[in-house]
């Protein structure tokens, strides 16, 4: 821990210099090309739990996880409000956070796992997360709350998706949204929501926010663009927004109730539309999840939710994320083909889905992003990957679930990290982009092996396959045992053994798993040399 305040500090108070506008350095060819989210409501999952997710695909957000305990407050305590502003002036590139104000803290605060992203809390609260822009003359440096921070507050004081979305109005409305558009999936034990927020205009405190319930047996997903259209703010069990929803837009002459329904996404982030980076993948992950609807991978426009037409599996979701469209006329990889020693022509095993960009303008590659390619699910780039599940038939200590990965999903695992842990493993905590290289950062380890597959992915990935494969679908398959462990403790009245034993089970299969990591690595180096 004394790693992480050191390196907190540094990055904190090295940055004070940085102007305070919202930053753009983690976007590319002026859009976010960050991250996924795909919600699936109880009645569209196998089991019956409400999930959310995301992948936290970023060039500068840091790498380290720890957990924040729940906490008592004394009276006039506050909770410190930052900016994030790029840093150059360490190992890599990363964030620092500047200081720029304060607001009163509760009393009493929930504890929760602490991803960039503030994820899921001790009640069964989660939230996933992805950045869609919008208007640019809506960000206001005159707001105090940030998305990092309100993801943080959410979790700090709510317990239910409705609340967290009726919580953050409050407090946008008066400390104000200082960030670019944003889309938070928050989810607790019974429904998810997709909460859109953008800022108020320059120099104004406040908000524009909308949100929209995913139905109980459909799924739905954000990935880098607005998806919220026409809202029935007399339907409350669906839909909710910020009193100035209409008001902004027609002031400014983004819609005109005379000629045109209203639709969120076009009045206040209409370029996010246009971005096959984003359509895409909205394409692809309705595609898989619901093959039968047969949408338009070129479309514009889908559904905000579909049904899938089978049950949503842990097993299916983790292939989703997996995906980088194979098998589809826009896998990156297609023209990059050799001839097999039967005089077929067949795509390199050095090809790979995962190079960075300057290798797509050395294989000209080109796709609906231009010479960008296709922004595919899995991501190199990825810091880290969550799947929360939340079940109202176990206590929160129990039902609460952080299906966990690092790095790119592609050649990763998930391990599940029950949201009552009260401590992760020393490299899970151990930053990483900020101090370079080290195999004492889970992410580097999972970095390290995901760059290495790349280079041979089409040998690699299936040793990679072979063991991460079985692993996950025992981590899936004793899922059940272990819930019935802890749920033996926890009917005894043993709530510190119950929390204790699920503490150990997740940190064991965490040591677990970076252990393979590093020994798949190894192999991989060994079996391949001369041959990437």
């Amino acid at each position: 821990m004394e790693k992480i305040n050191i390196t907190l500090t540094l990055v904190l108070f090295s940055m004070f210099t940085f102007a305070q506008t919202a930053d753009k350095s983690d976007w590319v060819a002026g859009v976010p090309d960050a991250c996924t989210s795909i919600t699936v409501g109880k009645l569209a999952t196998a089991d019956g739990s409400v999930i959310t997710s995301h992948t936290d695909d970023s060039h500068r957000t840091r790498s380290w996880i720890d957990i924040v305990p729940p906490e008592k407050h004394k009276k006039g305590a506050v909770v410190p409000m930052y900016k994030r502003v790029k840093n150059d002036s360490l190992a890599m590139p990363a964030y620092g956070h500047k200081h720029i104000g304060d607001i009163p803290q509760v009393a009493e605060t929930y504890g929760y796992i602490n991803t960039a992203y503030p994820s899921l809390n001790t009640k069964q609260l989660g939230i996933g997360e992805s950045t869609f822009g919008g208007r640019n003359e809506l960000q206001s440096d005159e707001g105090l709350i940030d998305c990092q921070r309100l993801c943080r507050l959410m979790l700090e004081r709510e317990t239910t998706a409705r609340g967290a979305i009726r919580l953050a109005g409050e407090l946008l409305k008066e400390y104000g949204w200082n960030d670019y558009g944003e889309a938070l999936t928050i989810a607790d034990k019974n429904e998810v929501w997709h909460f859109e927020v953008v800022g108020p205009g320059k120099g104004k405190v406040g908000a524009v926010w909308v949100a929209q319930r995913v139905p109980d047996d459909h799924v739905s997903v954000n990935v880098n663009a607005s998806t919220i259209k026409e809202i029935d703010l007399e339907n409350k069990d669906y839909f909710m927004a910020s009193e100035n929803i209409f008001q902004v837009a027609t002031s400014n002459g983004w819609y005109n109730p005379e000629e045109e329904s209203f639709r969120f996404c076009y009045a206040y982030a209409p370029h996010s539309r246009t971005s096959f980076a984003s359509r895409r993948r909205e394409w692809r992950v309705f595609d898989l999840l619901a093959p039968s609807l047969k949408l338009d991978p070129n479309a514009e426009n889908f559904p905000f939710s579909v049904k899938p037409d089978t049950l949503v599996t842990l097993e299916k979701l983790i292939s989703v994320f997996k995906d980088y469209y194979q098998d589809t006329p826009f896998d990156m990889r297609k023209t990059l083909t050799v001839t097999d020693e039967n005089g077929k022509t067949v795509i390199s095993p050095l090809a790979s889905p995962h190079m960075p960009y300057d290798a797509n303008k050395l294989f000209k590659i080109n796709g609906g992003w231009g010479w960008l390619g296709e922004r595919t699910i899995a991501r190199w780039y990825t810091m880290y990957a969550t799947i929360i599940q939340l079940r109202n038939w176990l206590p929160d200590e129990i039902g609460g679930v952080e299906w966990l990965a690092m790095d790119n999903v592609a050649s990763s695992i998930y391990v599940p990290v029950y949201g009552s842990v009260t401590d992760l493993p020393g490299q899970y905590k151990t930053p990483g982009r900020v101090n370079g290289y080290t195999l004492n950062s889970a992410w580097w380890i999972f970095n390290r092996l995901g760059t290495l597959a790349a280079q041979r992915w089409g040998d690699m990935h299936k040793d990679v396959d072979a063991v991460w494969e079985p692993l996950q679908l025992e981590f899936i398959r004793e899922q059940k045992e272990i819930d019935a462990e802890a749920l033996k403790l926890y009917k005894k009245k043993k709530l510190q053994e119950t929390i204790e034993f699920l503490n150990n089970y997740s940190n064991k299969q965490g040591e677990k798993v970076m252990n393979e990591a590093i020994r798949l690595g190894d192999f991989l180096w060994t079996k391949y040399d001369e041959k990437f």
